[in-house]
C-alpha cells in the first residue's frame, strides 16, 4: 500500500508557497488516492491538474500500481480545514455544534482559534434581531458555505 505520509509530503512539497491548501487525502488499500485541494480563490481544473501530474512524476508505477484523483471538494462539501472558513469569510455558511443546534449566518472574523456568526435570533412574541455568535472550531461538529440561487 502506498504512504499516505509519503504523497501528503509530496503535496506540500508543490504547494507551499502557494495559496493552495490540502483539504482532505485518502489512500485506500487498492492504492486508490483520492486528493482534495482548494485555494483562497477557488481552485481551477488547471491547477487540480497540475498538481495531478507533480504526483504521477514523483510516483513511480512500476514499484506499485495507483489510481489517482485530484479535485476540489465541492461546493456543498463540509469544511475539513481552518484555511476554509478564511476562504468563505464574509460568506453565508451554515454549521451545527456539538450539541446539535443549527445556525446560519453570515462568517466573520475568522481566526486560528475561531470565527463570529452573524445570524438572525427569532424569538417568540419578539422581532428577529441580528446577534454575533462566537464559536470556537472544536465546538463544530459540522460547517459549510451556503449558495442560494435566484
Amino acid at each position: 500500500m502506498i504512504d499516505k505520509e509519503r504523497i501528503e509530503r509530496i503535496i506540500n512539497e508543490h504547494i507551499t508557497g502557494t495559496d493552495m491548501f490540502l483539504v482532505s487525502l485518502k489512500v485506500s488499500t487498492a492504492n486508490r488516492i483520492t486528493v482534495l485541494a482548494d485555494t483562497m480563490k477557488g481552485i481551477t481544473i488547471d491547477e487540480c491538474a497540475e498538481l495531478h501530474r507533480f504526483l504521477e512524476k514523483q510516483l513511480d508505477r512500476n514499484i506499485e500500481d495507483f489510481e489517482l484523483q485530484v479535485s476540489s471538494p465541492g461546493l456543498d462539501a463540509p469544511f475539513r480545514v481552518i484555511q476554509q472558513y478564511y476562504r468563505n469569510e464574509g460568506n453565508m455558511i451554515e454549521l451545527t455544534d456539538m450539541n446539535g443546534e443549527k445556525f446560519t449566518g453570515k462568517l466573520r472574523n475568522v481566526t486560528d482559534g475561531g470565527f463570529e456568526l452573524e445570524t438572525v435570533i427569532k424569538e417568540k412574541g419578539k422581532s428577529p434581531s441580528v446577534k454575533e455568535l462566537s464559536f470556537n472550531y472544536d465546538q463544530i461538529k459540522t460547517a459549510k458555505a451556503v449558495f442560494k440561487v435566484n
